[in-house]
């Protein structure tokens, strides 16, 4: 009996110093694991901003360079007729677009939605001052009269108010983080 209780005096320190051992560590690792989780959320974070700022970059892009201003020299080739670059034009602005739908996950719905619209938008005004023109004329009358709208018109163009939009969207981003 009496080495039992010897036994018990060794074998007692020695589980509660595992004991103390072991939360000791766990705590440790707790607190490396949780260290590490928001160094990973960080590094997400981080990532998310860059792309998201990356989108409307190139969203910005994408409506600089669908303007009839960048747009009609990029298409229009000597001897083309009115339906010849409105067919370019439309064609292009269409290419352009589908190559930026990814970008539609880096942004808010109101925001792709209003490039969607821009989009139609210009589309739209193309082909609408393309129809007071005959189609087989040169392609630099349907160039001036493009021009002439767009120096004309009051109201705010499809391509300011889209740009607008990005630039706030962008702003608040730059601001208020994601």
């Amino acid at each position: 009996m009496h080495t039992a209780i010897d036994l018990l005096y060794f074998t007692i320190p020695t589980l509660i110093s595992l004991l103390i051992v072991y939360l000791i560590v766990s705590k440790f690792n707790d607190k490396e694991t949780a260290a590490k989780r928001i160094a990973l959320l960080q590094s997400n974070h981080d990532t998310a901003f860059r792309m998201r700022l990356q989108a409307y970059e190139r969203l910005a892009m994408l409506i600089e360079r669908t303007h009839p201003r960048q747009l009609i020299p990029r298409v229009y080739t000597s001897g083309m007729t009115v339906q010849e670059l409105q067919q370019a034009l439309v064609i292009t602005i269409n290419a352009e677009f589908e190559h930026n739908l990814s970008q539609q996950i880096y942004v808010t719905a109101s925001t792709w939605q209003l490039i969607r619209i821009f989009k139609e938008q210009e589309i739209n005004m193309i082909k609408h001052i393309s129809s007071t023109i005959n189609p087989s004329e040169p392609a630099s009358i349907l160039h001036q009269q493009i021009v002439n709208y767009l120096i004309t018109t009051e109201s705010e163009t499809p391509s300011e108010t889209a740009m607008q939009a990005i630039q706030a969207e962008a702003k608040s981003l730059l601001t208020q983080g994601i």
